[in-house]
């Protein structure tokens, strides 16, 4: 078995295909299921991560090379892309590469703010969508598990996260600069979830004049909305009041535009010139992208935020060298892992050979004893032959000079410690069996305290 990542995020393609691969948290179960039932052959293990920044497969492989381009033809199906157009865009990464890749993404060093939190919460997510569906096996759960184990030493260990501009700070940054006074701009968030949530309490901060949350199901806006004394109104309502709004910030999970160019342009009339600042913070995204050609609007995308939070990574270069040093060392370990678990079968195998060798040696042995053979001869004839049928394949190997001498030496070494070594083993039985009771005696002795208390 070997992992395989298929990842398209931030770093090698633009929001527009990122928001034709993405997958919605409801549509990730079903996709799961999709994946397994027409990749059965290729794919033993899988889960799916999708982000505003990345959508990433992660796999367990019976042959990583013939499953690359079938994960490929299945992610471009999804999609309704030809392969031939998703394929440059998609970083495929096997074995240690993948390894580092997945703790790298759950420490925050592969996302679009450098040593974001949120992350982590959402590659747990994908665990357990994974898990319920059936499709994490022990190596992806072993995968997963460690990552998380990473995540927390890299935020532990390091100052990769100290002083990190988020994307919602750089949505009120970029909105001072058009509102200095933010106490008297009316701020719209469209949405309930986790990134509006996150907006709106560095919105909250400035002390705007209004908030109100607008969402299909009320129950949720009403929740956030109390939590920062805003208003609600229902989402159908948003074309005839759009233009009451200064800022508006969109983050829903709708795989189609809530927010098109007609209703913007009404809201833009009616508001007589006054400028209209409008951050799209949902993959895919819920504002057209013809808004952003209409004067009196400035919108911004996820990735135009993205732009503006590098600026804070030069401070944070030493710590992102010693998040590095730490995940290395725990891909060496998960390494170490996978080897032991593909050596599983061999050993298996080895031990049942072994088996077989032994069987035949004591059958031969007990009709020695049958015909009256002396037991010390018995006894012989056994260790010559489990000896020499033990022996028979190194001393082949030994024999085909295809070992170099100092190989061979260490080899042998291995094969057949020295004696010392042997004696003490030898000792360590003889311990053990002097202080340890037979069961045989154990029974005839409680047989005896038995007949005593009788």
């Amino acid at each position: 078995m070997q992992l395989l990542t298929i990842s398209l995020n931030h770093t090698n393609a633009p929001l527009a295909l990122r928001e034709r691969v993405a997958f919605s948290a409801e549509h990730v179960p079903e996709a799961l299921a999709d994946l397994r039932r027409q990749l059965a052959a290729e794919v033993a293990e899988c889960a799916i991560l999708s982000t505003c920044c990345r959508t990433e497969l992660y796999c367990v492989m019976h042959e990583p090379e013939a499953a690359h381009g079938a994960l490929v033809d299945w992610l471009a199906g999804r999609s309704a892309l030809a392969a031939s157009e998703l394929r440059p865009k998609l970083y495929a990464l096997a074995q240690r590469h993948a390894v580092r890749h997945a703790f790298r993404v759950a420490g925050g060093l592969d996302s679009m703010v450098l040593g974001e939190p949120q992350i982590l919460g959402q590659m747990k997510q994908a665990a357990r969508d994974a898990e319920e569906a059936g499709a994490l096996g022990s190596h992806l759960h072993q995968l997963f598990q460690r990552s998380f184990a990473v995540a927390k030493a890299v935020r532990s260990q390091t100052e990769i996260g100290a002083g990190a501009v988020s994307i919602a700070a750089a949505a009120v940054r970029l909105a001072q600069n058009v509102f200095n006074d933010s106490r008297r701009a009316r701020v719209l968030f469209v949405g309930a979830g986790e990134v509006i949530e996150l907006a709106a309490v560095h919105f909250a901060s400035r002390h705007p004049c209004d908030i109100v949350i607008a969402n299909r199901t009320l129950e949720h806006a009403e929740r956030l909305a109390a939590r920062l004394h805003g208003e609600t109104m229902p989402l159908s309502e948003l074309p005839e009041r759009l233009h009451e709004f200064d800022i508006v910030v969109s983050g829903t999970s709708s795989h189609l535009p809530v927010i098109d160019v007609a209703m913007v342009e009404r809201a833009t009339r009616s508001r007589r010139r006054r400028p209209l600042v409008m951050f799209d913070l949902a993959v895919p995204r819920d504002i057209e992208p013809e808004v952003g050609h209409l004067s009196e609007v400035i919108l911004y995308t996820i990735d135009d935020l993205g732009q503006v939070v590098q600026s804070g990574i030069e401070s944070r270069r030493a710590a992102l060298a010693q998040a590095d040093t730490i995940i290395e060392s725990h891909v060496d370990s998960f390494m170490h892992w996978m080897a032991a678990r593909q050596a599983v079968p061999l050993l298996k195998t080895l031990g049942q050979r072994a088996e077989l060798l032994r069987a035949a040696e004591l059958e031969h042995a007990r009709r020695l004893l049958l015909r009256g053979e002396p037991a010390e001869a018995v006894l012989e004839a056994l260790a010559s032959g489990l000896t020499n049928k033990f022996l028979h394949a190194p001393r082949a190997l030994l024999a085909s000079g295809t070992l170099a001498p100092a190989e061979a030496r260490r080899l042998i070494a291995q094969w057949l410690p020295a004696r010392s070594s042997v004696r003490q083993s030898a000792r360590a039985r003889r311990f053990t069996a002097t202080n340890t009771v037979p069961a045989a005696s154990q029974q005839h002795s409680q047989a005896h305290d038995e007949r005593i208390t009788a």
